[in-house]
């Protein structure tokens, strides 16, 4: 993304801006919480540091619309040949708000699907029983892979920047498309962890679930490199694809169930996480509205 107008040539230095003054404790703040959470994208390989990143954008999110409330701010806002760049920041920050609820579901669903397969391992069951969770999963990485196509879209999108008429007016810009770019790639990781896939992964590779379908083993590397949400497909491959003893059958289910604790407790805290963010995200986009309504 283009280097923003408000950040000086030294990396992650306070803003030197005129809106508000330098002096001002917010901008600090600001350029704090962004810093730390665009340091933290690279670290970010687990479900918990994804969901601390999370936390970090409610802070964020908390400082924009302190920010939102200056005097200066809603001035430019409400300027009338700013309206388009105010239009495009509204209709980003509302597929945003439709990123997040979409999140929300695939939580919501999975967290279902992980709770009837632990109850159906606690009874009698064959492998047959396996097929509503794995399709459900197919279902929901459908719904992933679309997601991600528009997050990355909204992090390639740098129009608002081609709006510079002013000084001013480019500082709010190159803040809140800062802020709309951290938040989406944010939920990038999220989902892209979910579907068992890297952020970068290109587009025409294979679904964790065609891959596991089609493999006859996976290697002990293989497996330590795998989330929670590849352990458990895996493990459910290993109780579906193949024909073991006995022993091997209660030592997988042990297995399995090992793995969705481990998921029912991650996903209970990432969904808490998002339904903050989201109530969140509504907050501020009540702010911009308050503001062009005024």
């Amino acid at each position: 993304m283009t280097s923003s107008p408000l950040r000086s040539k030294t990396s992650f230095h306070a803003r030197s801006i005129s809106l508000p003054s330098r002096s001002h404790p917010l901008i600090p703040q600001f350029d704090d919480r962004l810093c730390r959470i665009k340091a933290s994208e690279a670290t970010s390989s687990s479900l918990p540091s994804i969901s601390n990143r999370l936390s970090g954008l409610e802070e964020l999110y908390d400082c924009v619309d302190d920010l939102l409330q200056l005097p200066q701010t809603q001035q430019v806002f409400t300027h009338e040949c700013n309206q388009k760049w105010v239009d495009e920041a509204l209709a980003g920050h509302l597929r945003l708000l439709d990123t997040c609820a979409i999140a929300k579901d695939v939580f919501s669903q999975t967290k279902q699907d992980v709770q009837q397969l632990l109850s159906m391992l606690c009874k009698r069951w064959d492998a047959n029983d396996f097929g509503a969770y794995l399709t459900s999963q197919k279902k929901v990485k459908k719904v992933i892979q679309k997601s991600l196509k528009d997050l990355r879209r909204i992090r390639n999108n740098e129009s608002l920047l081609a709006l510079d008429k002013d000084h001013q007016t480019v500082e709010i810009v190159s803040m809140l498309t800062e802020v709309e770019a951290v938040t989406a790639a944010a939920f990038e990781s999220l989902l892209s962890y979910v579907a068992g896939s890297k952020v970068q992964s290109r587009p025409t590779t294979w679904s964790l679930m065609s891959k596991l379908m089609h493999q006859k083993s996976v290697s002990q590397h293989d497996e330590a490199e795998m989330n929670e949400f590849e352990k458990v497909a895996t493990a459910l491959h290993s109780l579906t694809g193949h024909k073991t003893s006995k022993f091997d059958n209660i030592m997988n289910v042990e297995n399995l169930q090992n793995q969705l604790g481990k998921m029912d407790s991650l996903i209970q805290d990432a969904e808490e996480k998002l339904e903050c963010l989201f109530r969140r995200l509504i907050r501020t986009r009540v702010s911009l509205l308050n503001i062009l309504s005024q």
